[in-house]
């Protein structure tokens, strides 16, 4: 009885000492202080943490059903979540793995041994015999007292890393999402360019049907045949070009969906000239920012490492751990599992570590530098964000300005393509100045394709950067 009682005070002793850490006090690292408006908006509010909220199907503001079908199973479908996914399950194990430590490890089995001892044993004696046999049932229970927060330390740790793993999993998500829509816009700007680059192979050889015609007929010079010919391959160049370019953006987002590039297939379907980027409120809470999940993640690391210095400074103090040992052993099984057979022991037990080499001196430097590490990896993070919130807001006013002169542009060149039309059909001109106005025309329309397909891409960078959906004002 007085040694359950003093296994009883040990464990209150540990119970009393295990508010004891070695952690240092964790807050959250300074990020660089966030401007009171960007450069690139008016009339943004100070910033709310808000990165639990959901970020919704912020797709569907692009008035695309096609595409909301196609990103409503990329997050099924899409290999590398499934990866993400997979890994987020492995730190939730881990996490379950370090708590299980807050309780006491028993293990039990039973062991029947048959032996023999020396007759020439010092603890050999005439009155035993030399052969017998040995019953055992134990149970031992192993239980380590927390008095230095070493175990705390790391079920905290490895709550925060699983945190971390959580908000890798919304970031995948999130780019997946964003990286699917841009190819898919993409696709949808290529049909459209297809569409005109093909359309502009069939105005150029009935060109050259025209220009023949008139060098048979001894109207033309054959410097005009040859023109019209080198416009017409290079037009055909640049069609092929593009139908390879666009099967590429296919494959993307077939990989995308987890499907095989063989087998995918999706129809052309020009981007209209019409379509626009949905409207952005100017006066969107910067608290969005604050919604990136990768800056989660930078932050979660943070203090996963801070615990994992608690975790090495503890090593340098003993662990006490209580053992005990409950069961029955007898030489006979006749009476192996009778009262005279019971055992039992428990009592506390400590070790620390006398000389290690400047081992545990090394492992604290290790886990302050790790520490070091992620605060400055935290603070890359945050800086990255606001550029890529600069970034798409500055894109998007001027590519708005772009797009206005460009289209003022593709007016002007079909202008002068007409004129100079008129002027080489009343022999006025050479085709020289047909073949450089088609040139500058075709060129007009494809930028501006070009700048509509960059506005699209802007406004989901946008969205990606300031970590999810918004409200359309």
């Amino acid at each position: 009885m007085k040694r359950v009682g003093l296994a009883v005070l040990t464990v209150f002793l540990g119970v009393a000492l295990s508010a004891c850490s070695f952690a240092p006090r964790y807050t959250k690292p300074q990020a660089v202080p966030a401007a009171q408006a960007y450069q690139g908006a008016a009339d943004w509010k100070p910033a709310q943490p808000a990165d639990a909220r959901s970020r919704g199907q912020w797709w569907e503001s692009f008035g695309d059903s096609e595409l909301n079908a196609l990103e409503a199973r990329v997050t099924a479908a899409n290999q590398n979540l499934k990866a993400a996914f997979a890994r987020l399950q492995q730190a939730r194990a881990q996490t379950r793995i370090a708590r299980a430590a807050y309780f006491p490890t028993i293990t039990a089995g039973p062991t029947v041994t048959r032996a023999r001892t020396s007759l020439n044993s010092p603890t050999y004696t005439g009155t035993k015999p030399d052969t017998f046999n040995d019953f055992v049932l134990e149970a031992d229970l192993s239980y380590e007292i927390d008095v230095w927060g070493r175990v705390r330390n790391s079920v905290a740790s490895a709550r925060a890393s699983e945190l971390a793993s959580a908000a890798d999993l919304a970031t995948l998500d999130l780019s997946t999402h964003a990286e699917l829509a841009n190819d898919y816009f993409q696709l949808r700007s290529q049909d459209a360019q297809q569409e005109l680059l093909d359309s502009t192979v069939t105005a150029y050889g009935q060109a050259l049907e025209l220009t023949q015609s008139l060098y048979d007929g001894g109207a033309g010079l054959l410097s005009d045949v040859d023109q019209a010919k080198a416009q017409l391959e290079s037009a055909r160049t640049q069609a092929a070009d593009m139908r390879l370019s666009r099967a590429q953006s296919a494959h993307a987002i077939a990989v995308l969906l987890g499907e095989s590039a063989a087998t995918f297939n999706i129809s052309p379907r020009p981007l209209p000239v019409a379509v626009l980027p949905p409207a952005i409120d100017p006066g969107l809470p910067s608290a969005l920012l604050e919604r990136r999940p990768d800056v989660a993640a930078a932050e979660r690391r943070v203090a996963a490492a801070n615990s994992q210095i608690g975790v090495a400074r503890a090593a340098y103090f003993p662990v006490f751990s209580l053992l005990g040992a409950i069961g029955f052993e007898s030489t006979s099984a006749g009476s192996w599992i009778t009262a005279p057979s019971r055992l039992w022991s428990i009592g506390p037990s400590a070790l620390i570590t006398v000389l290690d080499g400047g081992l545990h001196r090394a492992q604290t430097a290790q886990a302050r530098a790790a520490y070091d590490e992620q605060v400055a990896d935290y603070r890359s993070t945050v800086l990255t964000a606001y550029q890529e919130v600069e970034d798409n807001l500055t894109a998007l006013h001027d590519l708005e300005l772009e797009s206005t002169s460009e289209a003022a542009a593709v007016v002007a060149t079909a202008a002068a393509l007409e004129q100079a039309e008129y002027r080489y059909q009343g022999g006025e001109t050479t085709y020289l100045e047909v073949v450089t106005a088609e040139n500058a025309a075709l060129a007009a329309r494809l930028a501006a394709a070009n700048i509509q397909l960059r506005r699209m891409t802007a406004s989901v960078l946008l969205v990606k950067a300031l970590g999810g959906g918004w409200h359309n004002p």
